[in-house]
Parts: structure tokens; sequence; C-alpha cells
């Protein structure tokens, strides 16, 4: 079914909003998404009319607390086709999660092991990995990209081998949209036995990803960029490397006994659910995939598409514009810049049109430094967005660049 974007439009009371005077057109939807009524009312039921601690509580409204807040952990196993309800973990989110897995091998590898990451990274699936390898020495090796901002995948093949223990790729780029072949990558890091995190943070919002189809060891995302709220989000493991893992903060919920002599740790999921976590956040998470779901991840993709398509013809005719990661397999993400004009003025400039983009590196300095750039403009588009914003975007920018030229 085609999607109503009219009555999705509804659901979504920010997009009525003025900024600066201006129809507010929100373009920057990789940052973070913006949340249905349907999410905002979740939140609000729960501290109105259930707000309890889980888990701990005999009385009634714990007990509703619990069965909700477990009942979002078996929406995201559904959603994701996860095999054992007990390898979804609530997080805070994706750098949490990675920090999580971080941790969890920091004991586990030595200085003759290596990990690969990608050119393709977010810092947050970079610099915890650079901390990791400085206890225990392991070696990290990059995938590097080329000039369409695609990774090179005959470099990868060169640099697995018997040593690689961990690999580590984002499903998506956050600055360029780029979708890499994590299918592949996957596959040919269990040939040498090595086990894979993917940071999905950038891809679970435009698609479905299938964790037994794709056979992988761990998969994170975020709700917010789910339609979901900001502060939490999940950590998939699969329960043999879950296993293995320590725990990564001591307290309450992830222990089974304890005494002043020594602590038995929880089974999964609790062993790192630790502390009173964000219960309305994780219920809004199931709310929101609910949301998504009932709209169809394929109708989502394939509206997307057709925004991208129609935008990046539209800026492409403009003099001196160059597009960063221009090329098939992408995201509805269009990185930007324009000759003899910073990102920072041009985003200014916009944001007086009431257009919200991204400027900068977007927490992917290695992108930016292999382009030879400070940064770009980055205009990232979901599916409630419309080619008529599209098009105040173009004259808008048209616009901004002759005041800055």
């Amino acid at each position: 079914m085609a999607l109503d974007i009219n009555k999705i439009r509804e659901d979504f009371p920010i997009l009525k909003r003025k900024v600066n005077g201006n129809d507010f057109v929100y373009f920057d939807n990789a940052a973070t998404s913006q949340k249905p009524n349907k999410v905002i009312d979740s939140i609000v039921d729960y501290y109105k009319n259930y707000n309890s601690n889980i888990h701990r509580g005999v009385h009634t409204v714990s007990q509703e607390a619990t069965d909700a807040y477990e009942g979002a952990r078996t929406k995201i196993q559904k959603h994701f086709n996860v095999k054992n309800l007990h390898e979804i973990i609530f997080t805070s989110g994706t750098t949490h999660s990675i920090n999580i897995v971080a941790n969890g091998f920091k004991d586990l590898l030595n200085k003759n092991d290596e990990i690969i990451i990608s050119g393709l990274e977010h810092h947050s699936n970079i610099v915890p990995w650079q901390m990791m390898a400085e206890t225990n020495g392991a070696k990290i090796k990059v995938i590097p990209i080329d000039k369409q901002g695609e990774l090179d995948m005959e470099v990868y093949d060169s640099i697995l081998n018997k040593n690689t223990r961990l690999v580590f790729v984002n499903h998506v780029s956050n600055a360029l949209g780029t979708i890499n072949p994590i299918k592949e990558i996957i596959e040919k890091a269990h040939k040498v036995k090595a086990a894979v995190l993917i940071d999905g943070a950038q891809a679970a919002s435009h698609f479905k990803a299938d964790f037994q189809e794709l056979d992988v060891d761990f998969y994170t995302t975020s709700a917010h960029k789910l339609c979901g709220p900001t502060g939490v989000g999940i950590l998939y493991g699969k329960e043999k490397w879950l296993n293995k893992m320590p725990p990564y903060q001591g307290g309450g919920e992830m222990i089974s006994d304890v005494t002043f002599d020594k602590t038995t740790y929880a089974d999964l999921p609790h062993k790192f659910e630790a502390g009173t976590p964000n219960v309305s956040g994780a219920i809004a998470f199931g709310v929101a995939l609910d949301y998504l779901n009932s709209l169809g991840f394929d109708n989502i993709n394939l509206y997307e598409s057709s925004l991208l398509k129609y935008a990046t013809k539209k800026l492409k005719t403009i003099s001196g514009l160059k597009i960063y990661g221009d090329n098939e397999n992408k995201t509805s993400v269009i990185s930007f810049n324009v000759d003899g004009i910073h990102a920072y003025d041009i985003g200014t400039l916009l944001d007086k049109f009431g257009i919200a983009v991204r400027t900068g590196q977007h927490c992917a300095q290695p992108i930016m430094d292999h382009f030879e750039i400070p940064g770009t403009v980055r205009v990232s588009l979901a599916f409630y967005n419309t080619k008529k914003e599209i098009d105040k975007l173009y004259n808008s920018l048209k616009q901004a660049i002759s005041m800055l030229s």
C-alpha cells in the first residue's frame, strides 16, 4: 500500500510548528527522528497511571510496569527475529551497547589478536575499540573506503586472517548513507571464526534487519532513530558471547546472590542491566516499533527512496554543489558541500528559512579526512518528509548560496 503522507504528518505534532517565522522543515533525521503522538502518549501514560520500579515489587502497579517493560522486549524480539528473548539487552543507546561489548572483550583478547573496523564508522564504533586495544594490545586494522564512499572489500579480504577475532562495521554510514554489505562481511568473518558487531543505529529506521538470516553475533541500535525516545536502545548478542562476557556495571538487578565474600551474577539479560532502567523509554520503544510496522517498512523504504532520488536530482542542478557518497546503494542521506562556502554558513542560513539540516563532521572525522574536507551539509530524509519540503530546500539553498557568494 502507498503511504498516506498527509495523514502520517498529522501524527507528528512538531511538524506543525514555525521556526523563524517559517513552516518547520526537518531534514536532520539521521541525528534523531521525530516522535508520533502514540509514542509521546505512551510515556505520559506510564508516568500518570502505572509509574513503578520493575521486577522487584509484588504490588499491582509494579507488575503492570514489569509486564509492559518485558512486553517491549518481546516486540523487539519479534521485530528483529531474535532466537532467544534473553539475548536482548536494554541499554541507553548504541554507544552504551558498543562499550558493553568492548569492555567484555577487554580480557578476552591479547597482543596477538586483531580486530577490524571500517573507514565508515561513527566515533562511537572507533573510540571504544581503541580504548580496549590500549589495555590488551590487540591490533586494529581498517577497511578503507573508495571515492564513492563504499568499502574496499578486496582490502577486507586481504586483512582478514586467522588472527582476526572481531569485526566491527556499521550497517549504514551516518555521514554518507552508504549501505554496507554486512551479510558478506559476516559470512567471511565467520570463516576465520571471528565475531561480528554491526552498528545498526542508522539502518533500523529504514529497513528491518533479520538477525537469524544475517547470523550476526552482535547488533546495536537506538530507539530515538526509530521514532522512539532518547536514552534507550538495545544490544543484541548471541547467548554464547554474552555468557563469556563479564558484566559491564555492578549494582542492583544484575545479581543473583550477594555476600561480602562473593557475588553471583544474574542470568541473561539481567546480567547486563544493572540499576533501575529507563522503563518508560523501553515501553515507548515498543510502541514506536508498533507504529512503524503498521506503516510497513517496505512502504517506508520505497517512499524514502523516491524522496532521495528526487532531492539528489534537484541538488545536482546547483552549480558548484558536490555530493559525497554519491552511489546507488544508500539510504536517504545527501551529504554535500558548495564550492567556496563553508557548510556551517549554509546550515545557519537554511535555519533562518526554517530548515533544519546537520553540518560538520557528523562524528565521523576519518570520513572527512578521506575526502580532505572539514565537514559537509547533511540532508537526511524520513518517511514524513515531502517533495514540497525538498522544493523549499532547493529554493532556500539557492538563495543562501547567492547571499554567501
